[in-house]
């Protein structure tokens, strides 16, 4: 297989980082990609930041194997444990990392309530204090943690009933307290964003974080003198570690794209 040059590496707890990749690519058309799905140790939300730490460090050092010359966290769970953490490990990789997009939410809100949807360990997380002590000063935060959505996404059920259940155990009650905006705060939640629109009606807004993330990213491209190529097509490279049978399906059923995944093997603590 003829090796990518110069990719940047994009890793999540599942296939939820797909919502980020995909905004990347259409920013970054001729940029080499390389995605690294952990299925097998999807969801990370109620695991420990230490055990969420040693992931992250190994998948970095899997996609730094692989050529990586820029890692997006694109995993909120991550990103919350593990992103200060990686920076001082690897202090020659620049990294990008999820934010909860609480400060665009207290700009616009109208009403003043805003409903966050997060896992666990983003709420706990220092990360998504920082940001709610900075920007949401004056604003009501309704937060929920949407108990088994991560696993409905990383099954394809988008809209099915359970997954419909989920949302509305969260957002029904929000919806009672007049939130006008609703903040995703865990990359598998883009992808049931039409149904968040079914439940909460068109005057809530919605805002997905991978846009800013994308952003990001270009920036710190440009800003280390290394854009992305225009002259080719980019292309991107699918690993993960659970089946890559199950994730080429999700692939084409969340992100409309055809790949071949190879899986890449948990050894102790080490990737292989």
């Amino acid at each position: 297989m003829e090796k990518l040059i110069d990719p940047i590496g994009v890793f999540d707890s599942g296939v939820g980082g797909l919502s980020v990749l995909r905004t990347i690519r259409q920013q970054l058309p001729g940029q080499d990609l390389i995605f690294f799905g952990d299925q097998g140790h999807v969801p990370y939300g109620a695991r420990s930041m230490e055990e969420i730490q040693a992931f992250s460090e190994s998948i970095t050092r899997y996609l730094l194997g692989q050529g990586a010359r820029l890692v997006v966290v694109a995993c909120n769970t991550a990103s919350a444990a593990a992103l200060h953490y990686l920076r001082q490990a690897f202090p020659q990789v620049p990294f990008v990392g999820m934010e909860p997009a609480v400060k665009p939410a207290a700009e616009q809100t109208r009403t003043g309530v805003v409903g966050v949807l997060a896992t666990p360990a983003t709420f706990q997380g220092k990360l998504y204090a920082s940001v709610v002590e900075r920007f949401a000063k004056g604003v009501i935060l309704l937060q929920d943690t949407c108990p088994g959505l991560v696993q409905q996404v990383e099954a394809g059920d988008l809209d099915g009933p359970k997954t419909r259940l989920i949302l509305e155990r969260a957002l029904l009650p929000m919806l009672e307290q007049h939130i006008d905006t609703v903040v995703l705060g865990c990359t598998h939640y883009p992808f049931v964003i039409p149904l968040i629109q079914k439940i909460a009606g068109p005057q809530v807004r919605v805002i997905d974080p991978a846009p800013a993330v994308a952003r990001q990213t270009v920036r710190l491209l440009e800003s280390l003198g290394n854009p992305a190529p225009t002259n080719k097509i980019g292309r991107t490279r699918y690993r993960t570690s659970g089946n890559p049978n199950h994730f080429e399906q999700l692939l084409q059923c969340l992100i409309g794209a055809e790949g071949e995944a190879e899986q890449a093997c948990w050894q102790g603590t080490s990737l292989e």
